[in-house]
């Protein structure tokens, strides 16, 4: 007999603290019904995959959050093709998961549907598992300083710049992954080297100026981060912001490596300054806050 599955779908973007509410009641839900729990998720957000202009849409890069949902839920994830069930009927998308996915259970979120134009509602999916006899429950949203926790509100949120509230709704530091490419070598010119970051063009970028930590070369350090376009010294035609850290005791060549970025705490805007002088002052100014902030961080 194969082994039935109690099941959740989502497209969990961010994996918010909502999210791993929604993950730890799946595995209380499985115990009890003597199943396995299993996460069905989608890659990239359908928002993201049906916009004509996707850019910095996601709390969460595909990679990222495959790790993080390994990371948050003991159950086993699968992730699903929205191309093969975007224009699914609700009846064939849940026949799929019976019998593809040996499904004996379903929880959803409350904000969750599916199928063609998202026709599968909580009603339509309550009524086919009482049909079957299968437990079924919808799981209301976790709140967080008076408001409901969400993956909009937290990409509202980081829009903002208020990256201590977006940590809250996370449940952990918004963090942010890429690739370390060439840039034009300035900040090492000015005593503050940075390794510039290809993160794509999903991922969301709040700007300004933060306190962080990077994970480079299996080691964590310290550092201060800008995102930005440059005013001072140059404009950057794009609509995608550069990512420049600067990491504290750090002088190995990471070009071509990935390193994960770690925000912590906004420092300041990012501002245009009467000449490079004022802004070595300032990038002084963030590199002792940045430590003494960090420093009372486990």
């Amino acid at each position: 007999m194969k082994t039935k599955h109690f099941i959740t779908i989502g497209t969990f973007d961010g994996v918010h603290a909502g999210h791993q509410f929604l993950f730890n009641r799946l595995n209380v839900l499985a115990a009890h019904a003597l199943q396995q729990p299993l996460v069905l998720y989608f890659p990239l957000p359908p928002k993201t995959l049906l916009a004509p202009h996707p850019e910095m849409t996601i709390l969460t890069t595909p990679q990222e959050k495959k790790l993080l949902l390994q990371k948050a839920s003991a159950a086993k994830t699968i992730a699903l093709d929205f191309d093969k069930i975007h224009n699914q009927s609700p009846a064939d998308f849940f026949n799929e998961l019976l019998t593809r996915y040996q499904m004996g259970g379903l929880l959803i979120g409350k904000d969750f549907a599916f199928g063609k134009d998202r026709q599968g509602s909580a009603d339509f999916l309550r009524t086919e598992c009482l049909k079957r006899d299968l437990p079924f429950e919808v799981l209301d949203f976790l709140s967080c300083r008076e408001q409901k926790i969400s993956s909009s509100l937290i990409r509202k949120t980081l829009a903002a710049g208020d990256i201590t509230q977006a940590n809250a709704f996370l449940g952990r530091p918004y963090e942010v992954t890429g690739t370390v490419i060439v840039g034009n070598k300035l900040g090492r010119t000015l005593g503050f080297p940075t390794a510039n970051l290809d993160t794509g063009i999903y991922k969301i970028l709040p700007l300004g100026v933060f306190a962080v930590k990077v994970l480079a070369e299996g080691k964590v350090y310290q550092g201060f981060c800008n995102i930005g376009f440059r005013p001072t010294v140059n404009t950057i035609q794009s609509s995608i912001p550069l990512v420049e850290v600067h990491i504290f005791d750090f002088n190995q060549d990471i070009y071509g490596k990935e390193i994960t970025v770690y925000f912590y705490e906004k420092l300041r805007d990012e501002t245009k300054f009467n000449g490079l002088d004022a802004l070595v002052s300032q990038l002084k100014k963030d590199r002792t806050e940045a430590r003494r902030i960090l420093q009372q961080i486990n």
